[in-house]
């Protein structure tokens, strides 16, 4: 029996993950907002919910957001980046890993643009 989705239930998924307004880049994997936003955190670039995040079909079935790219961030604290972390007021709502990388407090960081993808069911 063939399985089918809807465009617009992969996409209530991103209407919750595009309402972060926090993109941190963390030293660990944050398991809670407070790791994301304060134990883990080097760097951070404040995200315009909806604005910051663009719907489109994925790459080879399904959707995907791109989170925007987010140039010369501020780094606040030295440590090895591992995580990309979204988060809105209250909750941690994604973390992937990223290209370890060095970052040196008082420096900047550069966040690319990145997506997220769900596939289509098979």
């Amino acid at each position: 029996m063939a399985k089918s989705v809807h465009d617009d239930v992969l996409d209530g998924a991103f209407d919750v993950l595009d309402q972060a307004t926090l993109q941190t880049a963390c030293s660990a994997e944050p398991t809670t907002r407070t790791e994301a936003v304060t134990t883990y955190a080097l760097s951070d670039a404040v995200m315009v919910a909806n604005t910051d995040y663009t719907k489109a079909n994925g790459d080879t079935s399904g959707r995907k957001v791109t989170v925007a790219a987010k140039a010369t961030q501020a780094v606040d604290a030295s440590g090895t980046a591992t995580h990309i972390a979204l988060c809105d007021a209250t909750r941690l709502l994604y973390v992937t890993t990223c290209t370890s990388q060095a970052l040196t407090s008082g420096n900047t960081v550069s966040f690319p643009a990145w997506d997220v993808e769900i596939a289509d069911p098979t």
